[in-house]
């Protein structure tokens, strides 16, 4: 395929008569071909289209290729609302593109993260023509990695989307020169102090940074006055309306990893066709040369094995559904992770993998782990949580402003901190794999009616550098001094322990502007005046044995 052709700014009419707009991209050799879309709020044109797939590879492969700017973004009219259209204009886009001259009738849709979403609010509603989807980078539950997580704010990827979108939208919103000068200077100074100053501002939801933007968030603030309107871009519990083969890419370090493996095990169950790809990466990973954080997993942990790109891997997959004579089947291995700690990948049946062991990592009084349950029948450990002085986010999977990089990162300004318990194992003796999801059980308590408990799995070399793993909160309510156990998802990871490093666990109330801050009261708080210093205890003691669950694989 030598030539092409672009058709640019092509109207897409839906159902309601708005009309949204795209470039299509054919080859310009006579035939029939399969067609594929994406739907980005994103800017259809801009420089993002290529870190997650190369248009211009695709239709060299046979493929003609739709770039859509979603509804209310960039030349497409109507309102910017996230997620409100996306189901029925990814149906309504679906079926015109499955007619458009030279397309064989199959559609394919890619993208990543809100556009992973457009590809799963559109496999939602069952399009005539949408033949299998490639999502990466995305969500399952909204509250679990999007808006919220374990009940906290997911403040540092609220402000910075919010922000960042804002900027563009602008323009097409307000018609004053100066009105628009204006309120371009105040999102760019709000954007440019997230870390000094927007962040830190109350309430958290709505925040004052998003208020003076004036325009949507990521859906939080909608979502706490209405919860309904969070089933616009859920996909968990709604996986029996999807019948097209899924091809799921997702990080260890992504801000959306979970619902990314999470949408793999739900199609699995079903029996639907679908393929699960994870690396060590962030939420977008580009030129970064194999380091993630302050690691460098080596140049093999850019694409997944066989592949020359990531563009490549997802056209020889689409391959088996889209194109004409195709046998809509695909016998490789379903699972590809990357193996941190040996920095391999590797082949799996399915995830998570039936040979991992759940097996039970105890805090202790002294500040040890251990896979002994402690024996002691009084032990706990305190710390003080003052809101107005948070634990620092450091590394994570995360997507924030630029001070924030996420990955493993040297966790010794966090452990030196009086507010995060430490507990260490001693130096290992052998390797050890943890594959799968990681939980947390404390039994924990609070002088107050609410706080949070924040926990995080960390990696110790041999230099005796702490790099984390997984981590995760849960926002609690109770009743002042009461012992509660309290269940935390840290998520999943795939990395081996290596013999003479040891494993870490910091416990403490607060990962900020990751999360946003619990004021240790039961009112919303909008001056830091009002935050309430809380005494918080852990403990771990053969009553009540605070353990994390590691999912250990052996060879």
């Amino acid at each position: 395929m030598s030539q092409i052709s672009i058709d640019l700014k092509v109207e897409v009419p839906m159902r309601d008569g708005t009309i949204l707009r795209a470039d299509v991209y054919r080859p310009t050799a006579p035939g029939t071909y399969p067609v594929l879309i994406q739907r980005t709020p994103y800017d259809r044109t801009g420089p993002l289209n290529v870190l997650l797939f190369d248009t211009l590879t695709a239709v060299k492969r046979g493929y003609i290729v739709v770039q859509q700017d979603t509804r209310g973004r960039f030349d497409s009219d109507g309102e910017w609302l996230p997620w409100a259209y996306e189901q029925q204009d990814g149906y309504d886009t679906v079926v015109w593109a499955s007619r458009l001259p030279g397309s064989n009738g199959k559609v394919g849709m890619f993208g990543g993260s809100y556009t992973g979403q457009t590809q799963w609010a559109a496999a939602l509603t069952q399009p005539p023509g949408l033949a299998a989807i490639a999502p990466q980078i995305t969500w399952s539950d909204p509250a679990d990695g999007l808006m919220f997580r374990g009940g906290a704010t997911e403040l540092g990827l609220n402000a910075w989307w919010t922000l960042a979108q804002t900027l563009p939208q602008l323009p097409k919103v307000i018609d004053d020169p100066d009105e628009l000068l204006a309120a371009m200077a105040t999102t760019v100074e709000d954007y440019d102090s997230l870390a000094t100053n927007s962040y830190w501002e109350l309430p958290a939801a709505p925040l004052p940074a998003l208020t003076r933007a004036g325009l949507p968030d990521i859906g939080v603030q909608r979502g706490l006055h209405d919860p309904e309107t969070t089933e616009e871009c859920r996909v968990a519990g709604h996986h029996d309306q999807v019948s097209v083969p899924s091809l799921n890419i997702g990080g260890w370090y992504d801000v959306f990893q979970q619902g990314t493996l999470d949408n793999y095990i739900a199609m699995r169950a079903r029996g639907v066709p679908t393929r699960l790809v994870v690396g060590p990466w962030p939420h977008v990973n580009a030129f970064t040369f194999g380091q993630i954080g302050d690691v460098n997993f080596g140049l093999l942990s850019e694409v997944a094995p066989g592949a020359r790109t990531m563009t490549d891997y997802q056209l020889d997959w689409f391959e088996n559904y889209l194109q004409d004579g195709s046998n809509t089947s695909d016998s490789s291995a379903p699972v590809q992770l990357f193996v941190m700690g040996i920095d391999q990948w590797r082949a799996e049946e399915d995830w998570p993998l039936e040979r991992a062991v759940s097996t039970p990592l105890y805090l202790h009084g002294d500040g040890s782990l251990s896979f002994d349950q402690p024996t002691d029948e009084q032990s706990h450990s305190d710390f003080t949580y003052d809101p107005a002085d948070p634990v620092p986010t450091c590394g994570g999977n995360l997507v924030m402003s630029t001070q924030f990089p996420a990955g493993p990162k040297d966790q010794a300004t966090v452990e030196s901190r009086p507010d995060v318990l430490v507990f260490s194992t001693p130096v290992l003796s052998e390797d050890l794999e943890i594959t799968g999801k990681v939980t947390a059980e404390l039994f924990a308590a609070t002088d107050g009616p609410t706080t949070d408990w924040v926990v995080k799995l960390c990696d110790v070399d041999e230099n005796g550098v702490s790099y984390n793993i997984v981590d995760g909160i849960s926002r609690v309510t109770t009743e002042a001094d009461r012992v509660d156990k309290a269940d935390i998802n840290l998520w999943s990871t795939s990395i081996v322990i290596k013999a003479g490093h040891r494993l870490r666990v910091q416990i403490s109330s607060s990962n900020f502007p990751r999360w946003d801050r619990n004021p240790n009261t039961d009112a919303e708080v909008d001056d830091p005046s009002k935050f309430r210093v809380a005494q918080q205890s852990i403990h771990h003691n053969a009553l009540r044995p605070s353990h994390l669950v590691l999912p250990v694989v052996t060879h």
